[in-house]
């Protein structure tokens, strides 16, 4: 059986194709250039079972016309999880939006051009930012869960860049169900939407760390790095998290089970700030003990229910597998930072 996996060499991504490949499926990878599908097959070993394709801009809207053309007899699966994943943009609708909403329209018109008698399940790798009301997020009393939807609109979501980042998940992940809606039974294949929060954990490779890190991992990164001498404000970061190695989990079940068509899977493990951090770096790392600050122990967002709340239970039930906890993966992404760094 074979599964398509767009931004193949992503973060999340290479944890998707090492759960595909150790179940044995076959995965067609696209990347953006030879450069990074020489890297990564490399990494995995050559194993035969993987195959990279380029595909060098997903703003395309035929992208990924001829990967299908090439393979659509025997892509079973789509895992679409290549989508831009920064902040450090100045033209919010090019470097943003553009690139995500295309991303999936292109995806979708090629399934349904050249796969539409193959392809039986479509996965989306969304976010919460979909979910989100960046308006609630501090606000106490609100709860959000698997049914809410960011409320911004094309204009309001370029009022600010973490709103553009928000606003570029949800216009995509619109697409994606006003697609499935609009072809109803015309289309074989069914949606299912996986929507994570902050994304800790380890690279499946060691020599993925960098001095700067992914978005969400440079929160560690950062973390590891502060002087212990330096006054950091207990919520400077707050949100919620969940491991990478869990979300990579859902994406395959996400496909692979009957009762997961068509639903959104907002992974949450649970919510912390930066104080959190501080405090497994010090307790749980005897290199790190003293050369971060320390702060106020137990005074951050694990501790401390401040803003909106996050119900997910839907999701943990669905999936039927514990969440791994906040202080092993903070832990073992903080070990991979160490090690890269020679000092662990």
């Amino acid at each position: 059986m074979t599964v398509l996996v767009s931004g193949a060499n992503g973060y999340i991504a290479e944890h998707i194709v090492n759960e595909l490949l150790n179940q044995d499926y076959k995965v067609i990878g696209t990347v953006r250039s030879e450069a990074k599908a020489d890297k990564l097959f490399k990494q995995f070993g050559s194993n035969p079972n993987l195959i990279l394709e380029v595909v060098e801009d997903i703003s395309d809207l035929h992208a990924f016309d001829e990967v299908f053309k090439k393979y659509a007899s025997e892509i079973k699966y789509v895992l679409h999880t290549a989508s831009p994943f920064t902040l450090d943009v100045e033209d919010y609708v090019k470097e943003l939006f553009i690139p995500a909403l295309h991303g999936v329209k292109a995806m979708l018109h090629a399934v349904e051009k050249y796969g539409a008698t193959t392809v039986e399940r479509f996965v989306l790798t969304s976010s919460y930012a979909a979910i989100m009301d960046f308006d609630k997020e501090m606000v106490p009393g609100t709860i959000f869960t698997e049914t809410s939807w960011n409320p911004d609109n094309w204009e309001k979501a370029q009022e600010s860049v973490g709103r553009a980042y928000n606003g570029s998940k949800v216009f995509a992940e619109r697409e994606a169900w006003n697609f499935i809606e609009e072809k109803g039974d015309r289309v074989k294949f069914k949606l299912s939407v996986v929507n994570p929060v902050y994304v800790f954990g380890p690279h499946v490779f060691d020599e993925d760390v960098s001095v700067k890190m992914n978005t969400s991992c440079e929160i560690i990164n950062k973390a590891v790095h502060t002087s212990a001498n330096t006054i950091v404000h207990p919520f400077e970061t707050f949100g919620s998290f969940v491991d990478v190695r869990d979300v990579a989990r859902a994406h395959l079940l996400a496909f692979q089970r009957k009762d997961l068509i068509g639903k959104r899977l907002l992974m949450d493990a649970g919510r912390f700030s930066t104080q959190d951090i501080f405090d497994v770096l010090n307790q749980e790392i005897p290199v790190l003990k003293g050369k971060v600050p320390v702060g106020k122990p137990g005074t951050g967002g694990q501790h401390n229910n401040i803003g909106a709340t996050v119900d997910n239970r839907l999701t943990c039930e669905l999936l039927g597998f514990e969440f791994t906890s906040f202080k092993k993966t903070i832990v073992d992404t903080a070990q991979q930072i160490l090690k890269h760094d020679g000092s662990h």
